[in-house]
């Protein structure tokens, strides 16, 4: 199994602005309560048929509600040859640092 790091809010932030790609890999439902504006929706069971799609020399910040889903995404990316990291604590950790969220209705929530 691929060695995958962990890394806080604060770091994803910096390595979004410098080009990494943050995949959100949570559950429609999940995604459509609240996400951060700059991420790409792909649920976890999709992961493996979208490869293609990724571009294989961009840096993926993995995320999902608590970092375990987004765990097993980047370790499954690491294992097919993509550099990724996971966002330790997911969309709580985000929201819990006051990060802003989008909702597609509504007021924004992470369930």
């Amino acid at each position: 199994m691929a060695e995958l790091r962990n890394v806080d809010v604060a770091e994803s932030l910096e390595l979004v602005a410098e080009g990494a790609l943050l995949l959100d890999v949570r559950e429609v439902n999940e995604w459509e309560a609240g996400h951060a504006p700059q991420a790409v929706h792909v649920p976890l069971g999709d992961v493996p048929d979208l490869l293609d799609d990724l571009a294989p020399d961009r840096l993926i910040v993995c995320v999902c509600r608590s970092g375990a889903r987004s765990s097993r995404a980047g370790r499954f990316l690491a294992e097919q040859g993509f550099e990724a990291v996971n966002l330790e604590g997911g969309m709580l950790a985000w929201s819990s640092e006051g990060e802003p969220l989008v909702a597609a209705n509504g007021e924004p929530a992470v369930i």
